[in-house]
């Protein structure tokens, strides 16, 4: 799939979640701004040959849409299975450039995402989320607090959806991420 690294990350991200059946997730995919959004496939649990599988359809949609594909796990495997950049705590670089992104919760988390050189960060839970009921939400004063000692572009994740665009620049993040805010 790989596409050229870009100066500026996409302003949308839709994250991948296993509680979304494919077809709303695809279709979600499908509508991301053509050569303006990305896309994280986590699915950890999944099963090896559905995850890939699911990767096949989505980095279809990718390539069509001009839109970033990133994977959730080691970046050697992203490498492998030609994503555009891996996502997760991987330090190790591979042969050929990747994206690289990392989630961040706290400033320790923070902290070490910029030890590790990422490229992007997706800053959570700016607000409560349905994908994590019940754990605190940073809020915006401490959500803008770790977005301005990043020094990386920084993705809203959490409860996000398009009408807070434009109180989040605002906030220090250089766009936002969803699941259940684009499917």
């Amino acid at each position: 799939m790989q596409q050229s690294h870009r100066k500026k990350p996409p302003l949308l991200w839709l994250m991948t979640d296993e509680r979304v059946a494919d077809a709303p997730l695809l279709a979600a995919a499908a509508r991301l701004p053509r050569g303006k959004g990305g896309i994280v496939l986590r699915h950890y649990r999944t099963n090896a040959a559905d995850r890939r599988a699911l990767f096949e359809r989505l980095a279809a949609i990718a390539h069509r849409r001009r839109l970033l594909l990133l994977l959730g796990g080691p970046a050697k495997m992203a490498a492998a299975w030609r994503a555009d950049g891996a996502h997760g705590r991987d330090p190790r670089r591979v042969g050929r450039p990747l994206v690289r992104s990392a989630p961040v919760h706290d400033r320790r988390e923070m902290m070490a995402a910029r030890r590790a050189g990422v490229e992007l960060c997706f800053l959570s839970p700016l607000f409560p989320t349905r994908s994590h009921p019940g754990a605190p939400a940073l809020g915006r004063v401490r959500f803008a607090a770790l977005a301005r000692q990043a020094g990386f572009p920084v993705i809203a994740l959490g409860g996000v959806r398009a009408a807070h665009g434009r109180a989040l620049a605002g906030l220090g993040a250089a766009g936002w991420a969803a699941i259940d805010g684009l499917v």
